[in-house]
């Protein structure tokens, strides 16, 4: 087996032959490493799922006229946020689709319809905090080795300064050949510190972001959605036609609103 070289070999002796305090200090931050690095990949290949689903739901939802072929395709998207939240409005307004005409439903009184759009809006709003929390999961675990992991690293240089001030008592010398190891050792720990906080706040940093922009969209579409619902509502009531719009338009599927 080939050596390693000298600044390799000075790194690996440094590790191995540790005290046990910077040793068990090298080993938490090592864990703290590992589980960060599984969350990163893992958020990696969810948000780009749910960027890539999100987009083709809203893509159909311009596009496609059955409302019940745009559940089915929206209950397979399950990792589109903005999926989700259409489903949570339908599910909302499952009473009125159970209305045979339009008369059942300008039959209602005016505070009960202002109260139903009033209870989609809560809907809605509830479902986009529901899909921010999912997104969020486990991101506080990557803001907390951030936080935490230099201090672990700098409580393990502190340790190994000591022993080293300890070894220059023991030895009745102060050259640098009696403090260096120690010395060594000591910044080691702090080294590793932030090769584990550096990652998981880039990590953070990012996934907020992208956090903030899907949530942004969710926003926009339930506020699109709960605004068809009203606009059509209204048209109903006063008897005028439904506009033609967008494919979208035509998705709450209330009687009487020109929605299919």
């Amino acid at each position: 087996m080939p050596l390693l070289d000298t600044m390799d070999a000075s790194i690996v002796d440094l590790v191995l032959y540790a005290s046990p305090v910077t040793q068990v200090v090298l080993i938490v931050l090592l864990s703290f490493s590992l589980v960060s690095w599984a969350i990163i990949f893992q958020k990696f290949l969810l948000f780009r799922r749910a960027a890539a689903e999100n987009k083709r739901f809203l893509s159909l939802y311009w596009k496609v006229e059955d409302l019940v072929e745009l559940r089915k395709a929206a209950q397979r998207l399950k990792l589109s946020p903005a999926a989700r939240v259409f489903l949570a409005g339908l599910e909302r307004l499952d009473p009125y689709f159970s209305m045979k005409s339009e008369d059942d439903f300008r039959g209602m009184e005016e505070p009960e319809r202002v109260a139903g759009l009033k209870i989609l809006e809560r809907t809605l709003k509830r479902s986009v905090d529901e899909q921010v929390g999912t997104l969020e999961s486990y991101l506080s675990f990557l803001a907390t080795t951030g936080n935490v992991s230099p201090f672990i690293g700098l409580f393990g240089t502190v340790l190994g300064i000591i022993e080293a001030f300890q070894g220059i008592s023991r030895q009745g010398t102060a050259s640098i050949t009696a403090v260096a190891p120690g010395v060594s050792e000591a910044l080691v720990a702090t080294a590793a510190g932030l090769l584990a906080a550096i990652p998981a706040v880039v990590a953070y940093n990012y996934y907020v972001s992208r956090i903030r922009v899907i949530a942004s969209d969710m926003e926009t579409f339930s506020t699109e959605f709960l605004s068809l619902v009203e606009e059509r509502g209204v048209q109903s009531r006063s008897g005028r036609p439904a506009g033609q719009g967008p494919a979208g338009v035509a998705k709450a599927g209330l009687p009487g609103m020109g929605l299919k």
